[in-house]
């Protein structure tokens, strides 16, 4: 079927070109004996014009051919050989095959049009493979996230049921029930929000409000840890510092930088928050006297279900500071992270004082 389509394709070629050489010629050869009959005086006869028809005609032929083969043979490695490419690419992309790529088309008189289109579906394809990773990541992460609060309230609630259990012990079981199941409902509640922010599902609400306030509000929340790990705090937040943000999502960051500060710092550390003005920046950092994390480590912290530290991973769930990213990524600030192995990390926030995003 597809060699018949080709033939067609071929006969096809060679009537148009065969049309068009005939009309060519056919115009020429009457301009010239018109010319030559008039300037010479010349008469000819049925023989000659039957001769010279016959000759015209042979050449119309092998001309058109000629024409025909050459037009073939230039389509087929400036139009047939990058689409076929192209379709046999896109062919394996649809079976799932995200590494193909297209080579470009390098050959003489070739079309860069092609060459566009070619870098733009390699570009697409890349995405597509980035995209097909994270998705098998996140799939992977959030199963193992899943089972493993699942696995410990089922463990505890094996115990439970145990008839001669103390006082003590059902407590104990019951609390770890309990904590295991905030986990599960906080790592939910997390993957909807990152799943809302990167889809762009929630709109800022951009309000004037007092971030001096807010630090310290958020801060408080924290009030029970560092009782409870005798952690010093030291704060520098200057007073009635006014910014244009949404105050809900801002929370989301402040919260989850005072969190990690808390987890990763031992007893009788050190967490320290200021808030300064720098020109038309506002700047707040959050700085801890904890672990600290490599440079490898830091340069994955805002990614989801990563955690550098996993003997704390039983605390959180690797998605609190992909959320803070795409938080200040909204708001268009910046974050910077800075940190030393066993001294501890710091985190700076920085936004314009005045922002006139509505």
């Amino acid at each position: 079927m597809k060699k018949h389509s080709q033939w067609s394709k071929g006969i096809r070629h060679w009537i148009v070109f065969f049309l068009l050489v005939a009309f060519v010629i056919t115009c020429c050869l009457l301009l010239f004996v018109s010319v030559l009959s008039s300037s010479l005086d010349i008469t000819f006869t049925k023989e000659h014009i039957s001769k010279a028809a016959k000759l015209t005609f042979i050449n119309v032929l092998f001309i058109s051919f000629l024409f025909t083969v050459l037009d073939i043979i230039r389509r087929w490695h400036t139009v047939n050989r990058p689409v076929n490419k192209i379709l046999s690419a896109a062919q394996k992309i649809t079976k799932g095959d995200f590494s193909v790529r297209v080579e470009p088309v390098n050959t003489p008189f070739a079309d860069e049009g092609f060459n566009k289109i070619i870098e733009c579906f390699n570009k697409m394809a890349e995405e597509l493979s980035g995209t097909e990773t994270l998705r098998t990541d996140f799939i992977a992460n959030v199963s193992h996230e899943l089972k493993t609060p699942l696995a410990v309230m089922q463990n505890y609630g094996t115990m439970l049921q145990q008839p001669e259990l103390s006082e003590e012990k059902r407590l104990e079981y019951s609390k770890g029930i309990t904590d295991a199941s905030r986990r599960l409902s906080d790592l939910i509640t997390n993957i909807l929000k990152l799943n809302k922010l990167e889809n762009q599902q929630i709109f800022p609400n951009f309000e004037e409000y007092d971030l001096s306030e807010q630090l310290c509000e958020c801060l408080l929340q924290f009030e029970n840890e560092w009782e409870k790990k005798n952690i010093n705090i030291e704060t520098d937040i200057e007073d009635e510092v006014k910014i244009c943000s949404d105050r809900e999502l801002l929370s989301l960051v402040w919260n989850n930088l005072f969190s990690n500060a808390m987890k990763f710092t031992n007893e009788g550390g050190t967490v320290s928050a200021s808030l300064k003005r720098n020109g038309d920046s506002i700047i707040v950092k959050v700085e801890d006297t904890g672990c600290g994390m490599t440079p490898e480590v830091g340069a994955h912290i805002f990614e989801k279900f990563y955690q550098g530290d996993t003997s704390h991973s039983t605390r959180g769930n690797g998605l609190g500071l992909a959320l803070v990213k795409r938080v200040i990524d909204i708001m268009h600030g910046e974050i910077r992270v800075e940190s030393v192995v066993g001294k501890g990390s710091s985190f700076a926030v920085e936004f314009k004082e005045v922002s006139d995003e509505r």
